[in-house]
């Protein structure tokens, strides 16, 4: 039996995910490197070590991941300074987990400090029974860290809970912790590999009802 609910927050109830998209390549321009296309999507969920190591292979070991990240950071503020889009049915589906008394947790590649903020901001906050964090743990996205520390928070087995994620590396740790994981695509489908790690894949987040009934 499904007792808890875990939610990503980027590309899966917020649709920011394309926002980031547009950041990294605009931000590694910014300090003269010229990104390959596709190298944004695989940053995606993408928490630490794996994240410096990943542009290091790419860019050479000098890369200065901290520099270019926060000046990607200041991107991102200002691309939503004026509102953060919603993924259609957010407040739906976390208003019915609330009334199902299923307990609502998320685990995000974000600190505690701009989840706490983005949430209050959206008017999602108060649905929300833990928030795990990447500053909680060791290693962030696509390691299990982050989800079998949830599990431990929310003091339930792995297959207790239902991990929802929008991108690989989310799947890959949501299903490395053991929890039921659903994808639901944001900018690219699950190919064949990916596929095998989930117990079943969303068109959007109303489908969870279908899921939990």
């Amino acid at each position: 039996m499904i007792r808890a609910v875990i939610f990503d927050l980027d590309g899966t109830l917020t649709d920011t995910e394309k926002y980031y998209q547009k950041a990294w390549p605009e931000a590694l321009r910014h300090f003269g490197y010229e990104p390959e296309p596709w190298m944004p999507l695989e940053l995606r969920s993408l928490g630490r070590p794996f994240a410096p190591l990943q542009f290091k292979e790419w860019f050479g070991e000098d890369f200065d991941y901290d520099k270019v990240r926060a000046y990607r950071k200041k991107l991102i503020e200002e691309y939503l300074a004026p509102g953060i889009p919603l993924k259609p049915g957010a407040v739906e589906i976390l208003t019915w987990l609330r009334g199902q008394g299923i307990t609502v947790a998320m685990a995000t590649a974000n600190d505690l400090q701009r989840t706490t903020r983005y949430l209050k901001r959206i008017g999602l906050y108060e649905y929300f029974d833990e928030l795990i964090c990447a500053d909680m743990v060791k290693q962030g996205k696509p390691a299990p860290d982050i989800y079998a520390h949830a599990c431990e928070v929310l003091g339930l087995e792995p297959d207790e809970t239902m991990a929802v994620e929008d991108s690989p590396n989310g799947v890959r740790s949501a299903a490395g912790a053991g929890c039921r994981t659903v994808m639901i695509p944001d900018l690219t489908e699950p190919d064949e590999e990916l596929s095998k790690l989930l117990w079943a894949r969303a068109d959007k987040l109303t489908d969870l009802k279908d899921l939990l009934s």
